[in-house]
């Protein structure tokens, strides 16, 4: 009896060694039906791995800076034109240098300037393009066109960041707001295109002051290059003069070919 039991304590000793050494990746006879299978648990772990890079990322998204109030400037403020106007000569400058109004513009160009008299129209009605009159008004009427219009996109300007102020405070505002509510992924993304949109509409404006500048330039390189031509076209008349009539002094024969007035 005692042997029997050596036996069968080695037989079940035998049954459960081989029980603990199988590898789980197999089912014997149908018992065990679920299996290891290490590509599945490779998988696992890279999913496991990847959510918890996500979850640090949304972690840092959502955290706030607490010292964004350096980086705050302040807007400039532009102080309206106030031009004087005694006697009516600046009639409607101070309008058109604050506000976007083209007649007010209109209105101070012209009494602000000199004009174009009945008597001088009908004089140059018999002059030909290319004389020096006819260039003196196509400078005046170039300079007519083009001042009223850069008065009212210095008005335009004014009138436009004192209109922006708000919005470009708010943005500033938010932009340096140190609160969870502001430094989310998304928010500060929306920040930004505010800030991009913001930029954009002050390029567009000061691209406006530029093109006048520009077409103040043109009038001005005008006048001079008129006025470089007219002198000139007036030295070789008087040379010319000077050929023709004799202006010797007395007791001479020679003509005097340097002397210019």
């Amino acid at each position: 009896m005692k042997l029997v039991m050596t036996k069968r304590n080695k037989y079940l000793l035998t049954g459960g060694l081989l029980l603990l050494t199988a590898t789980p990746s197999f089912a014997l006879f149908g018992i065990g039906d679920i299996v290891f299978d290490p590509t599945s648990y490779a998988s696992l772990v890279s999913q496991l791995t990847t959510l918890e890079s996500q979850y640090k990322m949304l972690q840092n998204n959502i955290t706030h800076f607490s010292l964004k109030q350096q980086w705050q400037t302040t807007l400039n403020a532009m102080k309206n034109a106030n031009v004087a106007n005694m006697f009516g000569e600046t009639s409607g400058m101070s309008i058109a240098l604050n506000t976007n109004s083209p007649s007010a513009s209109s209105t101070a160009w012209t009494a602000g300037t000199i004009k174009v008299s009945g008597n001088t129209t009908t004089y140059l009605q018999g002059q030909m393009p290319g004389s020096s009159q006819l260039s003196q008004l196509a400078m005046i009427e170039a300079s007519d066109s083009i001042s009223p219009d850069c008065l009212t996109a210095v008005g335009q300007y004014r009138g436009a960041r004192t209109q922006n102020v708000t919005a470009n405070t708010t943005l500033a505002s938010q932009q340096v707001d140190g609160s969870d509510g502001t430094n989310t992924e998304v928010e500060q993304l929306n920040l930004l295109n505010a800030a991009e949109a913001q930029k954009m509409s002050e390029m567009q404006s000061q691209g406006v002051l530029q093109a006048c500048l520009a077409s103040q330039m043109t009038v001005t390189n005008m006048e001079r290059r008129n006025a470089g031509a007219q002198d000139l076209n007036t030295a070789a008349f008087v040379q010319q003069q000077r050929s023709t009539n004799n202006v010797s002094a007395a007791n001479e024969s020679n003509t005097w070919q340097t002397y210019l007035p």
